[in-house]
This record gives C-alpha cells, structure tokens and sequence, in this order.
C-alpha cells in the first residue's frame, strides 16, 4: 500500500512539473513563476508590478459635505443582516470593506475608510479599469483619432488579418460590448473551483508581454455580435487600439483626456513588465477611492465638468445606457433574461434596468470594486474592498431600491416588519394605490430576514408579496423556501407545487420538490 502511495504522488510530481515546463515554453517562465507565487489576484497586487503615474489636477472640484450617516448605514442593514452581523461597522469589517461612499447632489452624506484604509490609500480598481478604458475608446473618436465603433480592429491592428483573416470582422463595438467571439479558456481544475493554468483568466493577468499575446496567440472561437461572453482580451484589445490610434501609452492618454482635468489625486497603471511596458488593461489603474467618484460624477452629468465637455454626451448615453435592440436571449440566464428587471452590458459598463424604465449604471470589479450611479436621484456610491464574501454588486441595486422605496424601508429599520405592514395595510385602506414597494424589493427584504435566521419575518415579508402580486410565480417559491427552512415541509411542498403549475419550467421548484418528497 505505501509502495502505491508513494508511486501516484511521485507520477503526480511528475505531471506537475512536466506541465509547468510546458506551461512556461507556451507562455514564459515569468507566467508560470507569477501563477505560483502569486496565486489568487488581491487589491495588492500593483505593489508587486512596475506602475506609471498618472497626474492629476493643478486644482479641481471639490464635494460639498454633509454627513448623515445612519441614513447611509441603514440602506446596508439588509446586507448586514442577511451576513449575520449586528452592526454596520462589524460588517464593513468582515467583508473587508475599504472604502464607502454616498455622494447625492455634489454632496458627501457619507465617506468612510475601513480596514487600515484612507482618504489617501490607493485602491485597486480591479475590472472598474474598463470603464475607464472604454472612456478612452470614446475620447479617441472625439479627436478624430479613431473614427467610429465600427472600425473592423484590423484598420488599427492589421498584423492580425495576416494571423486569421476572421478578425477583420470583429468590430470596435463588438469588444466593447464583449460580444467579440473571441476564444477564452474558462476552465478549472477537475473536481475544484480554482483555475486551471491554461485558463485566459490568469494567462491575461500574469504574462509578462500582453501585446504580444493579443498578437500572436489569442484566437476566435465564435462569429461576431454573437452572444455575451465576459473576456478580458476584449478589453486588452481596446488598450492596444488605444495605443495605436493616438500613438501614446494609455497611462498617458488617460493622463491628457481625464485625469489632469478632473482628478484630485495621482493614480497608477501596472504594466506587464519593463521590457514590453503594456498597462494591464482590463483591471489594474490603481486611483484614490473619491477620484472614482469623480468619474462617476462626470457620466452622470454626461460628460460636462461644470461648463466644459470631457467627453461627448453621445459617448456617456451609448457607454451605459440600455440598447434595446440587443435581444435578452444572448446574456446567461442569472442578468435577468427577459424581465423587466434586468441587467444589462454596455460599452464597458454594466447597468440595471427597472420596470418603469428608469435604471442605474455602473463599474465592476472584482472583490467589490463599484462606481454605482442611480442617475434620476443624482446619486453616485462609491464600494471598494478586498472580498466578495459578504458583499457583492447585487448590493448597491438593493440599496438603490431602498433609496427608491425610502418610507417602506425605513419604516421596517425603525419599526420593524410586524408594525410596517400594519401601518402598509391601513395606509393602503385610505389610498387603494398605495404601493411603496415592488415584487423584487419585498423579495430581497425576506432573504436578508431569512438568511438572518428572523425566517417568521421573512414569512410575513413574503406573505405580503403574495398578497401584493398574486400573478407571479416566484412569490410562491420564496414563501416555500421559508417554509421548508423551518421545517413545514408540507407547506413548502404545496407552495412549489403552485409555483409549478403557474410556470412548469420552474427547476427550481421541480428540485426542491425532489429534495422533500
């Protein structure tokens, strides 16, 4: 027995070495060594790579202030709750929150640091850098430089029809809006949830000559304006288009177009590495957290910087608000599919879209990296953090809902749900239109009571759901999960199978029905 034992880890060395070394021939030995010791990406990954600087403002805008902050706080008590924390600060603190900001009307009703974090740190933008990549993409058309999306990429990047013919279809467009068909290895290792070597996840990340990987070796998997496929090589591209089209590095350009104009704070942009000098595109601008703020107040007010123009107001509208032309059916199933309550993927910015046609938009990066603007209350939030444990960018629509819903809500905070629905039905008796909520608002209230453990609050949550919105299958669905979480199972049971009957393609019904039967 120790004789095999010994034999399957030794052919395991084996098979591990024999893939680092081709991993290294394939890539470079530099990939392979960062893959190693580095391993899993972090907000502190910049210390360990050359970074430009980027310089901002002689002198800029200013925020007023005026701080509120149990309002602000009270908009997280549904992300603290459901977490199974008791105070707001034991939240930030195990999510690993940095950062926080609420910004409305030019005014700070909140700025908060967490963690060993300041006004002065600097914070990783993580996947947030696209925006900033696709504002450059539109600043690049504005001058004339680049002279539309529908550039086939090869115009600027003519070496790669030489490569494969096929890339003369891909449009500036189709990268933006990460519909390009390019090949990306999403893969894990068998049997876990950690990346394979070969996935383009980690390759884009840590091999030290970017350029020439979008040159030589990124392939096409699919046709273009196709469907939505997160890649990271859409937006190395983009960077490279950049470089070509104004003949300047993208740390400079971005320095020249936006952050000398309205940034308070220098910012950093890692490269690849000395010898091929490419800031990594897709994730590591490394900025102070209210000079992120001050990008999202420049698309809010669509690109005017109090009387002057940074960027077209056609650029802010294409870059985050909604093409409707684009069916639903080409983004996975969780953004929403065809419900009016749906997310959305611009220009390198991701966006929710509501039922009465108003939305909000945002930057994304990983580990909680948000730049949310809710553009009809003036509003921008600032997230930034170091885990996706206890928080996520689902969060900022949910308080963005809150903020919508405010009498509901914090009628709930101060009273709890018991009194609020009491005095819900007695104001609905006197106003038959009274409705100070919606189906997925009530929906996301019962999960925070039920992951909470308070499962007779989300009871009551969910029952007014039902009440509310007797038409809707999900309703039934939330209210079963209730109840088989506090162990009626015959009533968990009859609920699903009511959800069942009003949409027999409910799996998730049909599962959990399997699991109680």
């Amino acid at each position: 027995m120790k004789k095999t034992i010994k034999i399957i880890v030794f052919t395991l060395v084996i098979l591990s070495v024999l893939i680092l070394v081709v991993l290294s021939i394939k890539f470079s030995p530099v990939y392979v060594y960062r893959l190693i010791t580095q391993n899993v990406a972090d907000v502190y990954d910049y210390q360990l790579y050359e970074n430009r600087t980027i310089k901002g403002a002689d002198s800029t805008f200013q925020f007023k202030e005026n701080q509120n902050e149990k309002y602000v706080e009270d908009l997280f008590q549904d992300r603290m709750l459901r977490s199974g924390f008791k105070t707001f600060d034991e939240w930030a603190e195990k999510s690993q929150t940095t950062a926080l900001i609420f910004i409305r009307k030019d005014t700070i009703l909140y700025e908060k640091y967490f963690n060993g974090f300041s006004r002065d740190s600097y914070f990783h933008s993580q996947s947030m850098a696209k925006s900033f990549i696709s504002f450059m993409i539109g600043a690049a058309i504005d001058d004339g430089l680049i002279s539309g999306v529908d550039d086939p990429m090869t115009k600027y990047i003519p070496e790669l029809k030489e490569r494969n013919t096929r890339f003369e279809n891909i449009t500036i467009k189709n990268l933006l809006e990460m519909r390009s068909g390019l090949a990306y290895n999403t893969s894990y290792l068998p049997g876990t949830n950690i990346h394979a070597p070969w996935h383009d996840e980690a390759i884009g990340y840590y091999h030290p000559n970017v350029r020439k990987l979008l040159l030589e070796k990124v392939e096409i998997a699919g046709e273009p304006g196709g469907n939505f496929q997160y890649c990271n090589y859409n937006t190395s591209y983009l960077g490279l288009l950049i470089e070509r089209g104004t003949g300047k590095t993208v740390s400079k350009y971005l320095e020249e177009k936006l952050w000398s104009q309205i940034m308070e704070y220098d910012a950093l942009f890692s490269i690849d590495s000395k010898e091929s000098g490419f800031e990594y595109m897709p994730s590591r601008l490394i900025a102070r957290a209210i000079d992120y703020a001050r990008f999202g107040r420049l698309y809010l007010k669509e690109g005017d910087w109090n009387g002057k123009q940074i960027i077209s107001k056609d650029w802010i509208k294409k870059s985050t608000k909604e093409d409707k032309s684009i069916p639903r059916n080409i983004y996975p199933e969780w953004l929403g599919g065809d419900n009016c309550n749906h997310t959305y993927y611009s220009y390198q910015w991701w966006g929710n879209a509501e039922c009465d046609s108003s939305y909000q938009f945002f930057a994304n990066g990983n580990l909680g990296q948000n730049i949310y603007v809710i553009p009809d209350k003036e509003i921008i939030i600032v997230h930034c953090g170091n885990s996706l444990e206890f928080y996520n960018e689902g969060d900022l629509w949910h308080v963005a809902d809150c903020i919508r819903f405010n009498d509901f809500h914090q009628l709930i905070v101060n009273k709890g749900v018991t009194e609020a629905i009491r005095e819900y039905h007695e104001k609905k008796k006197q106003y038959p239109n009274y409705q100070p909520f919606d189906e997925r608002f009530l929906k996301d209230i019962g999960y925070a009571y039920l992951d909470g453990g308070k499962t007779e609050d989300a009871k009551k949550i969910f029952a007014l759901n039902i009440e509310s919105y007797p038409d809707s299958w999900q309703v039934y669905n939330n209210m079963a999960e209730a109840y088989a979480k506090s162990g009626d199972a015959d009533s968990a049971i009859m609920l699903y199978q009511k959800s069942l009957t009003m949409k027999p393609e409910n799996n998730w019904a049909t599962e959990k029905l399997k699991m109680l039967e």
